[in-house]
């Protein structure tokens, strides 16, 4: 029997699409399946001191990997089978909507734009925007003391950022950078007046320059940092978040925290209420 050329080239189209499908095109994939086959890919930042942090011999340090690495152990893979991805605040999203990462522990706060995009377990941290200048500068005190004088560094893509642009954009000449490590070389240096963003943040680079960069004033937002996940993974979701309400009630929360931002000075906070909504 003979077909039809038009019929056999909407066989082969059918054909590679399915194929396509059954591997993986664009299809986004369960963090679960990838546990179930020993390894995790985890989105975090590299340039964060005490959160997330890529240090000189490639291993991996601060709270987020604390986190991380405890999830991950919850769902059943060891820190040596989780590959850590470098994962800037503008490509988040991205990252888990295309699946190169299983999910994102990344000093990431959930709100209602980003859900949109993506699911989120947690919290498990809630901090606050804050503002970091060098320490002899008497003249920023906090977000009211600001001019359209003053340079203000923050990330492209970060909650932060968006703030100043909703809250101060009159105030401030916004200077948006890819990294904050890039901020703060700038502000360093003197090229921008401020860097803002949550005070935990701030807090981990202050540190790492003592005497040299002080945080001021009080926090002016509430940032719910979450685990991001790709948007339907709802029993992967449920699982993460019963893994940090574990780790909150077992002590590890409270003893990653000490190991990773106490250094710098912060003070721990009374740990958050995880939101299954």
């Amino acid at each position: 029997m003979k077909i039809n050329r038009s019929i056999r080239m909407g066989i082969g189209v059918m054909a590679i699409a399915v194929v396509a499908s059954a591997c993986g095109g664009g299809e986004q994939r369960s963090a679960l399946q990838s546990a179930s086959e020993g390894t995790l890919t985890v989105g975090i930042k590299y340039d964060q001191p005490g959160l997330g942090l890529r240090n000189p011999d490639g291993s991996f340090t601060g709270f987020d990997v604390e986190v991380a690495e405890y999830v991950a152990g919850k769902l059943g893979v060891t820190p040596e089978n989780i590959t850590f991805k470098e994962s800037p605040s503008a490509q988040r999203e991205t990252l888990i909507e295309n699946g190169e990462v299983d999910f994102v522990a990344a000093t990431y706060s959930i709100t209602d734009a980003r859900k949109e995009k993506v699911d989120f377990a947690g919290p498990y941290f809630i901090a606050g925007q804050s503002l970091l200048v060098q320490s002899d500068n008497t003249e920023i005190t906090g977000p009211e003391s600001l001019n359209d004088g003053t340079k203000l560094c923050s990330v492209t893509g970060s909650t932060p950022a968006q703030t100043v642009k909703d809250r101060y954009a009159q105030d401030v000449q916004l200077q948006e950078f890819d990294t904050y490590s890039a901020c703060v070389e700038a502000l360093r240096n003197g090229a921008v007046d401020a860097v803002t963003t949550d005070d935990i943040i701030l807090a981990g680079f202050a540190a790492q320059y003592p005497g040299e960069l002080k945080v001021v004033g009080q926090p002016f937002t509430e940032e719910r940092y979450g685990i991001g996940l790709a948007k339907g993974d709802d029993e992967a979701r449920a699982k993460i978040n019963d893994a940090i309400d574990e780790m909150i009630a077992d002590g590890s929360w409270e003893r990653a925290f000490n190991d990773t931002v106490g250094a710098s000075g912060y003070p721990i906070p009374a740990p958050p209420t995880v939101d299954r909504y």
